[in-house]
């Protein structure tokens, strides 16, 4: 299952060929011509798996590598944590990250960094630490059309989580389930598993859920992309009027077991999603 995308502005940054959930890739012969059966269909095999079942491979990933060189990611990083394979992993796709550590600065500050950057992510802390003159901020950032990823964790790590969330479109979550599991695609509706399909979970089969983590609640503007272990919502997306977003209950997934199945491949494929390509296009390069 190929991603159907058309146009230089398209193959300039995302894998074009890239497989969705179960990626395919074409057969070519020594010359690279493509080969094709007696009736003329394509020919295809299954690509190279890594040790988790995932395909192996950046080319696997949403995003060409090195396609977002020059763009910059605005981390409110609130929690502190060693956020250094987070940060690499974005590299490999050309960001670069400018992170306030512990405490956030002040809204007119804020204002000011993100004039200079393509996504805002927030990771909440277990109390509040942004104003609401910062919240106004973010809003008008995200009115814009700019990418808000909004992270928190088991309660009570959600505190501006649910604050920027609910300010932003009405988003919560709540809760504190233990996971520390592997979850592959989903199979049936409201269970388990990654959602088939959506650009972020390209190139993915399996992901790791995190160890403790939080709930996204129902709301009609957000769409499930990640269910946990016990069948709760880990993560969900809002794709609206040229808008994007990300809530998610995991924050755990991002330094500890790095190394399980599909977090980076997860984390580069939803920062080069929160970019809006469909919506900038050729104008990234003028930011």
């Amino acid at each position: 299952m190929s991603i159907a995308f058309s146009g230089s502005v398209y193959s300039q940054y995302y894998n074009v060929a890239a497989g969705s959930n179960a990626p395919m890739m074409e057969m070519r012969d020594e010359r690279g011509a493509v080969v094709k059966d007696g009736s003329g269909k394509v020919r295809f095999t299954e690509v190279k798996k890594d040790s988790h079942g995932n395909a192996h491979g950046n080319q696997y990933d949403l995003a060409v590598d090195g396609a977002f060189e020059g763009q910059t990611i605005a981390v409110l990083q609130l929690y502190s944590f060693d956020f250094e394979q987070p940060k690499a992993a974005l590299k490999e796709k050309g960001f670069s990250v400018y992170r306030w550590i512990g405490n956030p600065p002040t809204a007119s500050e804020l204002d000011k960094a993100l004039e200079k950057s393509c996504q805002l992510w927030i990771i909440s802390d277990m109390t509040r630490k942004l104003n609401e003159d910062h919240l106004k901020v973010i809003k008008k950032y995200f009115d814009a059309g700019h990418g808000v990823y909004i992270w928190g964790d088991n309660e009570p790590y959600y505190a501006d989580a649910n604050a920027v969330a609910d300010y932003l479109f009405g988003g919560t979550m709540t809760g504190n389930l233990m996971g520390d599991q592997t979850v592959g695609l989903q199979m049936s509706e409201n269970k388990s598993g990654l959602k088939r399909g959506h650009l972020i979970t390209t190139g993915l089969e399996y992901v790791y859920e995190g160890i403790t983590i939080a709930t996204i609640g129902q709301n009609s503007k957000l769409e499930p992309i990640l269910y946990g272990s016990a069948d709760n919502v880990v993560a969900s997306v809002y794709n609206h009027d040229g808008k994007r977003a990300i809530l998610d209950g995991g924050f755990t997934r991002l330094y500890n077991k790095w190394e399980t199945a599909g977090t980076g491949r997860y984390v580069k494929n939803a920062a080069a999603w929160l970019v809006n390509v469909e919506r900038f296009g050729e104008d990234l390069g003028k930011k």
